[in-house]
């Protein structure tokens, strides 16, 4: 009978350490997905930004009357790169930045600052 009580109250210990470890991980689940939920904004902002740097770089081309094929030549990159900046798809280096903004006549900062 003894036995049996000790048993009794081991399962139950076990027991009740299960649901206080399911509990557990479900509130981290659950503050993940608060902070994931809350990081939207975030997450929109940075996209835009890609798609303003690539809507600047492209005003800059049309306004030096340069195309896409002419770009690409200037600092030795493909046309389809220029294309992906342009689109927000992907974005130069630094160094392909610097040398964007030599051939449209300006300073990096000041193609950088129109991103916002």
């Amino acid at each position: 009978m003894r036995l049996t009580l000790i048993m009794g109250v081991v399962n139950l210990i076990f027991f009740v350490g299960i649901i206080i470890g399911l509990i557990f991980l479900f509130s981290l689940i659950c503050r993940a997905l608060l902070k994931y939920i809350k990081s939207t904004d975030i997450r929109q902002e940075k996209s835009k930004t890609r798609v303003s740097l690539g809507e600047a770089l492209k005003q800059h081309r049309t306004k030096c009357k340069m195309t896409q094929e002419f770009v690409a030549e200037a600092i030795g990159v493909s046309r389809q790169a220029v294309s992906k900046w342009e689109s927000g798809a992907s974005d130069p280096s630094t160094s392909n930045l610097i040398a964007l903004a030599k051939l449209f006549g300006i300073s990096a900062e000041e193609l950088l600052k129109e991103v916002e």
